[in-house]
């Protein structure tokens, strides 16, 4: 298993100053945990660039917090995002104990394909994006997988039971939830075009009878 580890330095700096941070390509992070006051740190964006690439938010990353002698295991509990531009605002990072279990919500991926979606006959409806799971830490899967070549039907679905985990993770929806599902393509409503009244006569440009002309001022 690959070890993800990310150079952290404690942050001082909050409030209104956070912005010359950001425009320095450092991003204003947290760690939280269990029975853990929560810590101010600062992240080299390149570098968490980098790792989240690989890692995602499923997989631990050990932070090296600049002055303590051992790292911390984490996972990216939350990214706030710039709702314009989608830039990283702040992250925070959840501190965990790798022996015990903790709640994390993972993505799920298509796989395979379906003829009747390739010749246009049905429509691939996905229902459900992510899974909630629980799980030792280094135990949670990066995404959950799920085939659509079985399905052949219009009608057909799979469910949250058709998941297909390791016995160590246990999934914490209801197993009847469909997650995808073949459905017939929506028919476009056709919008029947304006027929002009019998003695209408429509001349573009016309003015409409509720427009007011106002006349010319005369000149004394």
């Amino acid at each position: 298993m690959t070890k993800y580890t990310l150079k952290v330095e404690k942050r001082t700096i909050f409030g209104n100053k956070i912005k010359k941070l950001r425009r320095e390509g450092v991003i204003p992070a947290n760690v939280f945990g269990k029975e853990l006051q929560s810590q101010a740190i600062q992240v080299p964006q390149v570098e968490f660039d980098r790792i989240y690439k690989e890692s995602g938010e499923t997989n631990v990353i050990w932070l090296q917090v600049e002055g303590e002698p051992k790292e911390r295991p984490t996972l990216i509990a939350e990214i706030h995002r710039n709702p314009i531009t989608g830039g990283k605002m702040h992250i925070d990072f959840h501190q965990v104990n790798l022996k015990e279990k903790v709640t994390a919500h993972v993505p799920v991926e298509i796989t395979g394909t379906s003829d009747l979606v390739e010749s246009g006959i049905a429509v691939l409806n996905q229902s459900i994006n992510e899974i909630e799971i629980e799980a030792l830490p280094t135990d949670i899967p990066e995404s959950i997988v799920f085939d659509i070549s079985s399905m052949k039907e219009i009608g057909d679905h799979l469910s949250i039971s058709d998941a297909k985990v390791s016995s160590n993770v246990e999934i914490k929806l209801d197993s009847e939830l469909p997650v995808v599902s073949l459905a017939e393509p929506q028919k476009e409503e056709v919008v029947p075009e304006e027929v002009p009244v019998e003695g209408e006569v429509v001349v573009e440009g016309e003015a409409s009878k509720e427009e007011v002309v106002e006349e010319a001022p005369k000149t004394e």
